[in-house]
């Protein structure tokens, strides 16, 4: 069996619970956290490798308590071509895998450190930001 990869988005309600704790205690999934980021507003978004006998009761826990559970089953993409290096994405990105390069002025996109968050798709003005599923 696998790891499925999921996408958890969570409110400032849920942010100081001990999620991953029960998942593991109560569930006996084994969790790779991939990659978390919780904002000033205590909200958060989390990417889990999941595997484990019970995945389904897990996920169900997940839901129960009001966190949003997605398959990671897309990725972002910068279309070079489109982009024109404004920054607008820039300040948008809850992990910094969009960043400006001071010394060239350029913006940077480093896609392993990507959350799929989609901020920066709905505020590039040219689109350059893109889904890829």
């Amino acid at each position: 069996m696998a790891p499925e990869k999921i996408v958890l988005r969570f409110g400032a309600e849920t942010s100081d619970k001990p999620i991953i704790y029960h998942l593991a205690k109560d569930y006996d999934l084994i969790i790779n956290i991939v990659k978390a980021s919780i904002n000033p507003h205590k909200e958060g978004t989390m990417v889990l490798e999941l595997i484990g006998e019970r995945y389904s009761e897990g996920i169900d826990f997940l839901r129960k308590q009001g966190i949003a559970v997605n398959p990671l089953a897309q990725e972002i993409v910068r279309n070079e071509d489109k982009c024109t290096h404004c920054g607008a994405c820039t300040v948008h990105c809850p992990t910094k895998a969009l960043f400006l390069e001071r010394s060239s002025m350029t913006v940077n996109f480093k896609g392993d450190d990507c959350i799929v968050c989609l901020m920066c798709v709905q505020v590039c003005p040219v689109k350059a930001m893109e889904v890829r599923i």
